[in-house]
């Protein structure tokens, strides 16, 4: 009868030793994918505010290179291009000397008088 009782009290100590076990797993479980989640919701979260970001800016370039002073500049730019280019014909017609320049607003080289 002794070992009756001894096995009934270790199979009692087995069984809450498994439970306690059982619910730590659980709980370490459910810690793991709420701390992944919320990693992915951080993640989600982050690109949001960076595509909100980017769609703000795309939309503001796009309002500045059509506001009026920026449509101006540009005009203005083509208008003194154009007044360059005729003065250099002009120059090269009287047989004047050029030297390559190099123009700020236009990439390559542009011709102008050597004086």
């Amino acid at each position: 009868m002794a070992s009756s009782k001894s096995q009934d009290l270790l199979v009692s100590v087995a069984e809450s030793i498994g439970s306690t076990l059982g619910a730590i797993a659980a709980k370490a479980d459910a810690a793991q994918k709420a701390i992944s989640s919320g990693t992915d919701t951080a993640v989600k979260e982050v690109k949001r505010g960076t595509d909100k970001l980017v769609r703000k800016s795309k939309t503001t370039a796009a309002k500045a290179r059509r506001s009026k002073p920026a449509r101006k500049a540009r005009s203005s730019a083509r208008s003194a291009r154009v007044i360059h280019e005729a003065a250099v014909h002009q120059e090269l017609r009287a047989g004047h000397r050029f030297l390559p320049l190099k123009d700020p607003l236009v990439s390559g080289s542009r011709r102008s008088p050597c004086r």
